[in-house]
């Protein structure tokens, strides 16, 4: 449950974009509480015990118990203030800019874990997960363009969305939102060893898109 080394990916494209943009980290595990899931009925995957806070594990046994008063707890230490501080980050942008976007940098492994619940897709080097309201087509098409040299790319499989905070998401269209998946043996000794030759190249890769955001963005489009 590990993005293993995206950090690392992230870093080195930020240091080598024309622009540096800017880098929100989350410090802690997702089975302490998983931010970027819905906190309530509309997160699908609460039905594998895996919503904003985690039940089961990735192999479907059982991490806590299902407590309520306990979920509320661990929502009101951690989730809520690592939204409040990405919804913070994505307002100041909008009001020094007039527009976000957001880059969500994951990892996925070659082979599905029996938690997932969508696994009868590809599961492509690249996966660039999409959102109706929130990704532009300019911004897909240089994602697309970015990564070309990566391996097959595929949408929205075998994960899908992206990540916008809620106080945005599917009413401010000047946030833009695209999630990057990268299938982990394209970078690394699974399960979670060292960096292979394909982490310059996806690094490389990731520089380029956020340049070509850069550049988008300042031109108004």
């Amino acid at each position: 449950m590990t993005d293993t080394h995206t950090d690392q990916l992230a870093a080195c494209a930020a240091r080598d974009a024309v622009e540096r943009p800017w880098v929100f980290e989350n410090l802690l595990s997702r089975l302490v509480v998983d931010p970027e899931r819905f906190p309530d009925e509309r997160e699908e995957m609460r039905e594998v015990g895996m919503g904003a806070v985690y039940t089961s594990t990735s192999h479907g046994d059982e991490l806590r118990a299902d407590d309520p008063a306990y979920t509320r707890l661990l929502l009101a230490e951690y989730f809520d203030p690592y939204t409040q501080a990405m919804t913070q980050l994505v307002a100041d942008r909008l009001v020094a800019t007039g527009r976000a976007v957001v880059i969500d940098v994951h990892s996925y492994p070659r082979r599905a874990l029996p938690y997932e619940l969508h696994t009868v897709g590809p599961r492509p080097a690249v996966c660039l997960g999409t959102d109706d309201f929130h990704t532009p087509a300019w911004l897909l098409d240089a994602a697309r363009e970015a990564f070309s040299e990566c391996g097959e790319i595929a949408l929205n499989t075998p994960f899908s969305g992206c990540y916008v905070p809620l106080r945005h998401y599917r009413s401010d269209r000047e946030v833009s939102a695209l999630m990057l998946e990268i299938r982990r043996d394209t970078y690394l000794h699974e399960p979670a060893g060292g960096r292979t030759a394909g982490f310059n190249a996806l690094a490389e890769a990731l520089t380029a898109l956020i340049d070509r955001v850069t550049s988008q963005t300042c031109e108004g489009r």
